[in-house]
C-alpha cells in the first residue's frame, strides 16, 4: 500500500481504478493530502497524460510530487473550474477526491481536529482562512449553534448543547478543547462521550470549513468539466457527504427530482458504475480511519 507519515490513502487500488485511466488522459485529485492517491495516478499516466492536484492546506505544499506531469493547486477544490482555466484546462477525463480530514491534520494536536489532544480551538483546514473553531463557539449566538449541531452533528440534544455554550462564555471565552469539554460534559455519558464528542467536533468542523457548501459546489462543476465517459471517484466519510454525492450522481440534483419530458424520461448528467465500495477488514485493521469511508464511482453520459 502507498503509505505515507501524512496520510494513509484509503481505497487506494479501488479508487484509482474506478477512473478507468487513459494514458494520456487530464486527471485531476482534488484532495492531495499526503499524495498516496496522487502517485497511483501518475504511475498508470504516460507521458503525455497529465494530473492536477488540489489542497488548500499549505502543510500539504510538503508533499508535492517532482513530475513534469503534474501541478499541485493550493486552494480549496470548490474553485476546480476556475482554477484549471487558468492553467489553460477546460475538460478533464476523471477526477477523484477522497473528502474529510486528513491523518495529519488528525495527529498534529495545535490544528485542534482531533478530541485526543488539549488544543485552542481552530479547526481550519485552510489556515489562513478567517473562521475558526473559537469564532464558532464563541460568536454564534444560541440559533445559529443549535443549526449546526443538528443539521452537521445530527444531534438530538443541540438545543441544549447550545444553550449550555452560550451560557458558560458569558463567563469567560472557550480557548481550548478541554474548556468545552468541560462546559458540554453534562451532555457527555461515559459510555457515550467519544462518539457524541466526535458528531460535536464534525458539527463545528464542517461550519469552520463550509465543507457541505463547499462539496455541493464542487459536484456542480464536475457535470461541465468532464468529457463524455469521463468519470469521477469519490470517498465519503460520513452520512451527510454520502447523501450528496449519491443524490447528485442519481440525479444530478441535490433536492427534489429531475424533470420528465413528454415521454417520461429524465436527463441525467451521471450514471453508477458498479455498487457501493467499501473497506475489507484487512484494510480497516491497517488504517482505522478507512471504517467509515465509502466510494461511489459515476461515468458522464
Amino acid at each position: 500500500m502507498e503509505q505515507t507519515e501524512y496520510h494513509n490513502p484509503v481505497l487506494l487500488k479501488q479508487t484509482v481504478d474506478g477512473l478507468a485511466i487513459k494514458s494520456d488522459g487530464v486527471y485531476v485529485d482534488v484532495t492531495f493530502g499526503g499524495g498516496g492517491h496522487s502517485r497511483e495516478i501518475l504511475k498508470r499516466l504516460g507521458p503525455d497524460g497529465k494530473l492536477f492536484a488540489f489542497d488548500q492546506d499549505k502543510d500539504a505544499l510538503d508533499n508535492a510530487i517532482d513530475d513534469e506531469r503534474f501541478t499541485l493547486i493550493n486552494e480549496n477544490f470548490r474553485f476546480i473550474k476556475r482554477f484549471l482555466r487558468f492553467h489553460g484546462v477546460k475538460k478533464v477525463d476523471g477526477i477523484l477526491g477522497d473528502f474529510g480530514v486528513s491523518s495529519h491534520q488528525f495527529d498534529v494536536a495545535e490544528r485542534g481536529f482531533s478530541t485526543r489532544f488539549e488544543a485552542d480551538l481552530d479547526m481550519r483546514m485552510n489556515q489562513s482562512g478567517a473562521l475558526s473553531a473559537f469564532e464558532v463557539v464563541n460568536k454564534y449566538d444560541e440559533a445559529g449553534l443549535r443549526k449546526m449541531f443538528l443539521g452537521y452533528g445530527e444531534l438530538r440534544n443541540a438545543p441544549k448543547l447550545a444553550r449550555a455554550i452560550v451560557g458558560a462564555r458569558k463567563e469567560n471565552p472557550i480557548k481550548t478543547s478541554s474548556e468545552l469539554k468541560e462546559v458540554l460534559s453534562p451532555f457527555l455519558p461515559k459510555h457515550k462521550e467519544h462518539k457524541i464528542l466526535a458528531q460535536i467536533y464534525q458539527a463545528i468542523r464542517i461550519e469552520v470549513n463550509q465543507e457541505i457548501d463547499a462539496l455541493k459546489e464542487f459536484l456542480m462543476q464536475t457535470v461541465e468539466l468532464l468529457e463524455k465517459d469521463g468519470r469521477i471517484s469519490l470517498i465519503s466519510y460520513h452520512s451527510l457527504e454520502d447523501r450528496l454525492v449519491k443524490r447528485f450522481i442519481r440525479s444530478g440534483m441535490f433536492e427534489g427530482e429531475p424533470e420528465k419530458d413528454m415521454y417520461g424520461n429524465v436527463s441525467v448528467p451521471f450514471k453508477k458504475v458498479g455498487k457501493l465500495i467499501v473497506p475489507e477488514q484487512e484494510e480497516i485493521k491497517e488504517n482505522n480511519r478507512a471504517r467509515s469511508a465509502k466510494l461511489r464511482i459515476a461515468e458522464r453520459v
